[in-house]
């Protein structure tokens, strides 16, 4: 009966790392010293370097299960690394400056040049930019003037502050919110008391119109058919004939007349004209040219743009 070669350690290495690769027999059946019968001294060596070479790749498959068991069994190591490396490049770098604007003057008025009261898109920025000037007691312009703009959530200004110019003027292009309405906007700047020399804050508010779909609707709607006769300015793209009509219809704008008037009352007065109120005969009918949906979106506009702002009958507003 032949005897069963003894399993040497790197048989035993290999099959502890779980490869199912057999070593060659003439390899692992016998001692690194023996020899058979005409076998030179060198097969000796040889068969010792593959030992060794077989032991070197059983570590190495070893090592890549255990490395493969850590990640599967506790996955949230890498993310916890990755965590503490952010968490570490946060903390060591160095925050900007807060304001690197100094005000070299300081004025005591605070007045608005232009940009106000500007109709835009939801989240659009304004046409034209909001420009503020900064005067001292006698009305004169001050340069070097520190002026800051803030706004409600979801406004933006570009820049946020800035020194006034030579003309004692400052400009910033905004960016209104994502909500359809009024927006009040501040701009303010520091003034210096006589006595004690203290500085103190001067602000001007500024309006807003931001017109969501529905608004921007009607807004197309008024120029189309309505400015013409509603609005009593003239433009590069339209001739006004308000100075033409004997009755002198309402503008748009014109809330102490209009916000007087339910959503029924303009329904009825632009769908069948002036006549359904018993209101001039120059107010022509729409009802056969604006669908529903449009006269409602015209509306809406006139509703949001009127000043004084319109408030919906028994509705509740907080005070300012």
């Amino acid at each position: 009966m032949t005897s069963r070669p003894r399993e040497n350690s790197a048989w035993r290495l290999i099959l502890g790392a779980g490869v199912v690769q057999r070593a060659p027999e003439n390899s692992f059946s016998r001692s690194p010293g023996a020899r058979s019968a005409g076998e030179s001294p060198g097969g000796a060596a040889e068969s010792s370097t593959a030992l060794q070479r077989w032991e070197k790749y059983g570590k190495r498959v070893k090592s890549r299960r255990d490395d493969r068991n850590f990640t599967s069994t506790q996955p949230w190591r890498p993310l916890l690394l990755l965590s503490l490396i952010l968490i570490t490049a946060a903390c060591t770098s160095k925050p900007g400056p807060a304001s690197a604007l100094k005000p070299t003057a300081f004025g005591t008025a605070l007045i608005e040049s232009s940009g106000g009261k500007q109709l835009g898109a939801t989240g659009m920025v304004l046409a034209q930019p909001l420009v503020v000037q900064v005067n001292d007691e006698q009305g004169t312009a001050v340069p070097g003037a520190l002026v800051e703009f803030s706004g409600p959530a979801g406004v933006t200004f570009d820049p946020s502050s800035g020194l006034t110019d030579s003309s004692g003027q400052v400009s910033t292009n905004v960016a209104l919110g994502a909500m359809s309405g009024r927006y009040q906007l501040t701009a303010h700047t520091s003034t210096k008391a006589q006595k004690p020399v203290e500085l103190k804050s001067v602000e001007l508010k500024i309006e807003e119109i931001a017109l969501g779909y529905q608004q921007q609707l009607g807004y197309q709607l008024d120029n189309k058919y309505c400015a013409r006769c509603h609005n009593p300015e003239s433009s590069a793209e339209r001739v006004s004939n308000y100075d033409n009509l004997q009755v002198k219809p309402h503008p748009f704008t014109e809330g102490d007349t209009l916000n007087k008037m339910s959503d029924a009352d303009l329904i009825a007065i632009i769908s069948h004209g002036g006549p359904a109120l018993n209101k001039s005969a120059l107010m022509p009918p729409y009802g056969y040219t604006l669908s529903k949906t449009e006269i409602e979106a015209l509306i809406s506009y006139i509703r949001l743009i009127s000043d004084p702002p319109y408030h919906a009958a028994g509705m509740v507003y907080a005070q300012k």
